[in-house]
């Protein structure tokens, strides 16, 4: 088949969930002998990536326009440039999903998780995820949730079946510490917590809650925003020694973060299944989540829940858990991941759907 991918910022994965998802899954596609064209907002130094194809196309540099005005071009170019089959990501960009499929390109539709609850939207914004939620039933030929409580959700409220497919992560630790030495850690000497700095990811929460312990470990916030200045700003205010604030880290210094980490702290209320939270599962970490549906449908019991309230004692707890006690969490995590989340078996569902599409 060729396959186009539609509706992310591109790959190499170096933002968010769905670059991530895109950048994995193309790569697998092609090693299986699928040709697969990326539409992509930030430029790779090479034509391609992986296998993959990758088509620059320009965008609206807005906190509300990005997505919408980059995925309207690259829907524009798929109708003049076929592919056998086109998958979207992202419930915002449903309104684009059945012009291609006037030229016989049928259409997948990865909604994500409910977006319209993130606190950086305006009103506008929450009106338009509802009405492209509604749009996602019947603009594309099928929907794909990545998360039970998702496909639940779409099912009760707009009558919808769904399929459901999860992210993936690698079940496995890496043994390398670079980017450790690099940014002033140690193996099993921090918590650890990667995200996007926005209200409803709670960075912000999980660095005032880790400022009331007593302890020598250290804090690694990974990530950073593009249009949340102000909340950032108030995020990177601490006076606190031990929290560490490096930016974005891809790659290689990501995995090595996740592999050797005391714990991770996983602490987002919006969307569907979130890859860091996987990822950190699959590397063996101590998993702390925040109790939502979707974050619970993840763990499964794996890992410590917490509230907004019960954070400092969930972290407090870890701190104080037996080597032992820690060493089977970490066992019970990999494997949970190892068993649901490998990304071959995502894959494996993905190549189904598409190919019964065409």
């Amino acid at each position: 088949m060729h396959v186009a991918i539609l509706g992310t910022r591109g790959i190499p994965g170096r933002y968010g969930g769905f670059e991530t998802f895109a950048d994995e899954l193309a790569r697998r596609l092609v090693e299986r002998g699928h040709r697969v064209t990326v539409y992509c907002r930030e430029r790779h130094s090479e034509p391609s990536y992986r296998g993959a194809e990758l088509r620059y196309l320009p965008t609206i540099r807005h906190k509300y326009l990005d997505t919408l005005a980059h995925t309207a071009l690259s829907t524009g170019h798929l109708l003049l440039n076929r592919a056998d089959v086109a998958l979207y990501c992202n419930a915002a960009n449903a309104i684009f999903c059945w012009l291609p499929r006037c030229v016989g390109v049928p259409v997948a539709l990865n909604v994500d998780g409910l977006e319209r609850h993130r606190k950086k939207w305006n009103a506008a914004a929450k009106a338009w995820y509802r009405l492209s939620e509604w749009l996602a039933t019947f603009c594309p030929t099928a929907i794909v949730t990545d998360a039970a409580a998702i496909e639940q959700y779409y099912r009760d409220a707009y009558q919808c079946p769904s399929t459901m497919i999860p992210y993936g992560a690698e079940p496995r630790r890496v043994e390398t510490a670079a980017t450790l030495a690099a940014l002033g850690l140690e193996r099993d000497r921090y918590f650890l917590y990667v995200t996007r700095f926005e209200p409803e990811n709670n960075p912000l929460l999980v660095r005032e809650a880790f400022e009331t312990l007593e302890t020598s470990l250290k804090l690694a916030l990974v990530g950073d925003a593009p249009y949340a200045a102000d909340y950032i700003a108030r995020v990177r205010a601490t006076k606190d020694p031990r929290v560490v604030l490096p930016g974005y880290v891809f790659g290689e210094g990501y995995a090595e973060l996740q592999s050797h980490c005391y714990a991770y702290v996983h602490a987002t209320e919006v969307g569907g299944t979130h890859p860091a939270l996987i990822e950190a599962m699959g590397r063996g970490a101590l998993i702390l989540y925040l109790e939502t549906p979707e974050n619970s449908e993840v763990a499964g019991g794996i890992g410590l829940p917490f509230t907004a309230s019960t954070l400092p004692a969930v972290m407090q707890r870890a701190l104080e858990m037996p080597a032992e006690e820690r060493a089977r969490w970490q066992q019970l995590a990999t494997e949970r991941v190892r068993q649901r989340y490998s990304w071959e078996a995502v894959t494996d569902q993905y190549e189904a759907l598409l190919g019964r599409l065409v």
